[in-house]
């Protein structure tokens, strides 16, 4: 005798489902979309905090610029120089600082003269960066730009001008004419590699002690025979003066003398003899007539 057994799968299909709803959905540890966002948020923050946290804080101060080099970012900032005052920028980038004021470079060399004859000249120079073209000197020739740029500069201009004098020239007549021209040679110089030039000044020409000497005695004998020639020159200024003073009374005279007639003479003589018989400190005896007409006058006592 068998027992009948039919399986019904369909059935048995439908038990299963229910009982899977039925059952609590286990927790496989996964984190909910919630939870997430926030996470996030806070990731996002503590970025920013990090980034702020390691960010370089700078401060420019009065005769200073700043240029920027980013270095993700394009390179060297050309756009924009940075003034005076706090600045922020991020650690990666970096700020470069540039001294703006005037600064002085002092120089001492040994020049060759036009003749040959070796010189020591002693130069200062006075300059600034100009202060719009900082990004421009500092990739040119970056921050030791006296070193660089000034120095080399200085000393060539020097050369250049001394060459075309001579000692003589240097040491005396001519020195404030080479001065100007290498301040002229220099401004044209650095104007165009972004330096302003305030002043270049010649503290001192030495020569040496031979030729400073047969100079110094050259200009002795110069300003000697200078002296001489004007001595000359006002005597004969002054001998001329006296043969034109003389040749006016031998003119004067000449005239006087055609103009005089025997009348005007004797009327003359007259006057003056009234003039003597006037007198109260005169004693006159008149005797007679001299050969001219005249009265005589034999005596004149007080």
């Amino acid at each position: 005798m068998y027992n009948h057994f039919e399986l019904n799968i369909p059935y048995l299909y439908t038990l299963t489902i229910k009982k899977r709803n039925n059952m609590s959905q286990p927790n496989l540890g996964f984190p909910s979309g919630k939870f997430l966002g926030t996470l996030g948020v806070i990731f996002l923050i503590a970025i920013v905090v990090i980034i702020f946290s390691n960010a370089t804080f700078i401060t420019i101060d009065a005769g200073e610029r700043g240029v920027l080099f980013r270095r993700f970012s394009g390179g060297l900032e050309k756009t924009k120089i940075y003034s005076p005052g706090f600045h922020v920028y991020a650690p990666w980038n970096s700020m470069y600082i540039y001294n703006v004021r005037e600064q002085q470079l002092e120089e001492q060399m040994d020049v060759l003269s036009s003749n040959g004859l070796n010189i020591r000249v002693d130069v200062t120079v006075r300059a600034h960066p100009s202060f719009d073209k900082i990004p421009e000197l500092h990739e040119t020739f970056g921050k030791d730009f006296i070193q660089s740029l000034i120095r080399p500069e200085v000393r060539s201009s020097v050369r250049k001008i001394i060459g075309r004098f001579t000692p003589e020239e240097l040491y005396s007549t001519r020195r404030e004419e080479v001065q100007t021209l290498i301040q002229k040679d220099l401004e044209s110089t650095l104007s165009k590699n972004f330096v302003t030039l305030r002043a270049a000044l010649i503290r001192e020409i030495s020569l040496p002690e031979k030729v400073r000497t047969a100079i110094e005695e050259k200009i002795q004998a110069e300003q000697l025979s200078l002296k001489f020639e004007y001595i000359l020159d006002q005597e004969k200024q002054e001998s001329e003066r006296k043969i034109i003073e003389a040749k006016a009374k031998a003119e004067s005279n000449q005239i006087l003398t055609a103009s005089l007639s025997d009348k005007i003479l004797k009327d003359k003589g007259i006057e003056a003899t009234l003039k003597l018989a006037n007198s109260p400190n005169s004693k006159i005896i008149i005797i007679g007539s001299g050969k001219d007409g005249l009265p005589l006058i034999l005596g004149n006592q007080n």
